[in-house]
């Protein structure tokens, strides 16, 4: 199963690691403030333990809570929640967030307490713009490597496409993420393709997270309350792709008033709406967003029967059915719709809900209860006539898990827990939509799946200096019935040849897959501002996203890992050195990490992947690496913050059947990659903002000869050479200003109404970055080949949105 014996060896250590220090397991997200002073052993101890939220009642994440006499302290969960072992007797324990009034209580402890704390805002100075929602030192106290977070009010401050706040896009500034071009879906992660990124909304994996073609998100930042991106040290919690973790979280509701906030755009709409259901104990908040592409088609003559739009809804509710228990709902819908008349119609979107119950067992244990289901599916076709037809495809999942935290000490915390995962792919089906329509029934064979998940970490500081956090995922993979099974034969490169065809029925296990997979990070603290840190991730990825274009489509077909198609694996190693500058006004890291991965999916040239009943014959497999420098320099506080993020990297490939079995760099492979952000409070009223990006052009596949059929000029590539060529090199500055409105100015109903414009340019010196380029013989000289370069912007593009809230 493992495929070296230096990789063996690791795996018995961290497993004999893991037994000797009494099955330890996860831990929360947050590294404990300040490491403890040790008691003596006959002091009795005390668990203290609650949740913080703000006013509304949305829980801080990452807030922290400690005792400065004891030099000891934690943070909250994700859930706001934390627990804290503390001597019996009286203390003063201070409870501080960012951007939030500190608040400092002194208690005292006989026994087990529960102390819930509720933060307010804290004023902001006009000439100030803080974009940081955590302890300001987390950088360098925790042990988490290749994490990145932003906040909702930050990403509102970066300007955006056509004035649309975007997820995405603003991910796509930081280290190690990059994108192969505008209009591509997703994005790319250390090297990785988009569908090795795990993307979760409120613990549903999104499956396609782009609408119009990958030029927005799915994400409606309104509803959003946190985001992060993990590309390394990731906690055994988390599993099933091998690039990066991207968790974004919805907002609880406000618990205490009727509120909203919405916008009016060049693109779209949205409004979102916040009120409580009972008044300190539930909330919800539902949001929805539309474009309007479609009603200014309707004003052109000739395009009044075309539509091209896109919308979604998210909602979420809540419910505190005492102090221990809190159940929750959240779902989605969203769907992007293109009609051509009666011509051509396509519509794809993703739907997920999702249940969940916390229960408090006791001041050290805690637990979640998730259950999930989730759908990506498109369609598209011709409505009537001759060439009439209906395609879909889909992927769905329904998934349950059972998650455990429990203090087992001070400093040492325990996550456990279990998953399963049941899989139903539709590769595609097709119908005729016309009695004289061409196209006869289609139905490509259905495939179901299991996954099956258990995993146990640990975090615990083991000393002031040194800290760690480790643990072991354990995964299985059921491929099921019912379906005929094949073998391929014939050379590699080549389109194969299915042979011994094998019958299952419904339920059958056709092939099993299991798995290990150690994960570990360490910290070593040099001085109060400075770490070095480093971290090992053993990732396994069961389901695969096949698509042979540059840049993968809403049309891409989902597939599992079959007899023929195994199981990708990642090995990823990373060092890192963080350090803080001016009292955490400035913080800077460098990360340097190699990945290597097996069974990477791969395509004959003219692979054809859809609507294919053979489609493995057309399927390769082999090696992949990569690895890189990251550079990150972040400024915090003052007039002006921002980052700047540089990326220098390879991604590659070795195939047997491709490039004559000689490693060759992949599609996503960028060399450089740079972004600098910068907001600046230019006066109580204004601020001003701007990015620029600049990334090596992205490889491609030229021909180098050419031969003459008939007139017809065929281009050709030489000795089976992939990727030879590099488009050229990408490079844009935006640029935005946001003038807040004047407070009062809203409508009667609406005492704190607040608004903005936000006035956005993008693609300032109207670059045409080159999407594509292909090849083509020129109208006027037939014997001459051309180039031809696409751009999907090719202009300065301004934008306008009006935003509000109340």
């Amino acid at each position: 199963m493992f495929q070296n014996q230096q990789f063996s060896r690791l795996l018995g250590a961290t497993t004999l690691l893991l037994l000797g220090t009494g099955w330890y397991g996860a831990a929360r997200a947050q590294q404990p403030v300040l490491p403890s002073i040790p008691t003596t052993p006959t002091a009795e101890q005390a668990t203290l333990s609650g949740y913080l939220k703000d006013a509304k009642g949305e829980p801080l994440i990452g807030a922290t809570v400690f005792v400065q006499a004891l030099s000891t302290g934690t943070t909250t969960d994700e859930k706001g929640f934390y627990s804290l072992a503390l001597p019996k007797g009286t203390h003063l324990v201070t409870y501080r967030f960012v951007g939030f009034e500190p608040q400092s209580v002194t208690l005292t402890l006989t026994g087990n307490a529960t102390r819930s704390v509720r933060l307010a805002t804290q004023g902001v100075q006009t000439d100030e713009v803080v974009v940081r929602g955590r302890r300001p030192d987390e950088n360098v106290k925790s042990t988490e490597m290749g994490v990145n977070r932003l906040d909702a009010k930050t990403i509102k401050l970066v300007p955006a496409l056509l004035g649309e706040v975007d997820v995405i896009r603003s991910i796509q500034l930081l280290p190690g993420v990059s994108t192969v071009g505008e209009g591509a879906s997703g994005f790319n992660v250390r090297g990785g393709s988009i569908d090795q990124n795990l993307v979760l909304l409120d613990e549903a994996p999104i499956y396609n997270s782009s609408h119009l073609f990958g030029l927005f998100s799915v994400f409606n930042p309104d509803a959003i309350s946190d985001l992060k991106l993990v590309k390394g040290g990731i906690p055994a919690q988390y599993g099933g792709r091998l690039s990066s973790l991207l968790d974004v979280r919805l907002k609880e509701g406000n618990k205490q008033r009727l509120s909203g906030t919405g916008g009016i755009g060049s693109i779209s709409s949205r409004l979102s709406i916040e009120a409580p259901i009972v008044k300190d104990k539930g909330s919800f908040v539902v949001a929805g967003r539309r474009s309007y592409g479609d009603l200014f088609l309707k004003l052109i003559p000739d395009q009044r029967d075309n539509q091209a739009y896109f919308y979604d809804f998210t909602a979420k509710a809540n419910y505190s059915l005492g102090e221990k228990d809190r159940v929750f709902l959240s779902g989605y819908l969203g769907r992007d719709v293109f009609n051509f008349g009666q011509e051509f119609r396509n519509n794809f979107g993703n739907s997920f809900g999702t249940a969940g119950w916390n229960h408090t067992f006791n001041s050290r244990l805690f637990s979640t209860v998730t259950a999930t289901a989730s759908q990506y599916d498109y369609a598209l076709g011709v409505p009537e006539g001759a060439q009439g037809f209906n395609w879909k495809s889909s992927i769905v999942s329904y998934s349950g898990k059972l998650d455990f935290n429990y203090q087992l000490a001070d400093q040492s915390t325990l996550h456990f827990g279990a998953s399963t995962i049941r899989y139903n792919f539709v590769p595609g089906t097709v119908r005729p939509t016309d009695p004289s329509s061409i196209f006869r029934p289609l139905n490509l064979q259905k495939q179901q799946a299991n996954e099956y998940a258990a995993y146990l970490d640990h975090e615990h500081t083991f000393s002031p200096r040194f800290s760690a956090q480790y643990g072991l995922r354990v995964t299985a993979f059921d491929y099921l019935g019912a379906g005929t099974v094949y073998d391929y034969v014939g050379p590699n490169g080549r389109q194969k040849t299915p042979v011994n065809p094998r019958e299952y029925t419904s339920g059958d296990v056709i092939k099993r897959y299991p798995n290990v997979e150690p994960r570990a990070s360490v910290r070593y603290s040099l001085s109060e501002t400075s770490s070095l840190k480093a971290s090992y991730n053993r990732m396994v990825q069961y389901i695969h996203l096949v698509s042979n274009t540059t840049a993968s489509s809403p049309l891409d077909v989902w597939t599992p890992s079959t007899t023929n198609t195994k199981p990708e694996h990642a090995d990823q190693v990373a060092v890192g050195y963080f350090r803080n500058f001016k009292d955490n006004a400035y913080e800077a890291s460098v990360e340097v990490y190699g990945k290597r991965m097996d069974n990477q999916v791969d395509y004959i040239d003219g692979a054809n992947t859809l609507l294919n009943e053979f489609l493995e014959a057309d399927l390769l497999y082999g090696d992949g690496r990569a690895y890189g420098a990251e550079f990150y320099v972040k400024k915090n506080t003052g007039p002006l913050t921002g980052w700047v993020s540089y990326t220098l990297s390879r991604s590659e490939r070795k195939i047997d059947g491709i490039n004559n079995g000689e490693w060759y760099v992949n599609k996503y492979d960028k060399t450089h990659y740079l972004a600098v952000v910068g907001i600046y409070a230019l006066a109580p009223r204004w601020t001003v903002s701007g990015t620029f990006n600049y990334s090596t052009g992205i490889a491609t596949t030229f021909p180098d000869s050419r031969y003459v059929y008939q007139g017809l000029v065929i281009p050709n590539v030489n000795n089976d050479i992939r990727n030879n060529y590099r488009v050229p090199a990408y490079h844009r500055l935006d640029l935005a200003a946001t003038l807040q409105g004047r407070k009062g100015r809203g409508p009667r109903w609406a005492p704190k109404w607040e608004s903005n414009w936000v006035f956005s340019i993008y693609n300032v010196y109207g670059r045409r970055n080159p999407y594509s380029i292909y090849f083509r013989q020129n109208e006027d000289s037939p014997n001459r080949t051309e180039a031809v370069r696409l751009a999907v912007f090719g202009s300065i593009i301004p934008a306008v949105t009006y935003n509000f809230n109340f």
